[in-house]
């Protein structure tokens, strides 16, 4: 029987739209001073979250590698 030869995988890149949830934090005394620390970009992110939707934007033709 005749070897199958192996197809050489090609890497292709493409643009992605990735929306998720993310947790934030913030040190407060109170839930109107938290709220205003976010709303003025205070705080860390507690945790990366979960990926809510992905979508391919553009899948590039120029080939790398």
């Amino acid at each position: 029987m005749v070897a199958q030869r192996k197809k050489k995988l090609q890497t292709y890149h493409a643009t992605m739209l990735v929306t998720r949830t993310e947790e934030w934090c913030v040190d407060a005394t109170n839930v109107k001073q938290a709220q205003e620390l976010f709303e003025a970009g205070q705080g860390h992110r507690c945790s990366w979250g979960d990926a809510m939707h992905m979508e391919l934007s553009n899948l590039h033709k120029d080939i790398v590698g």
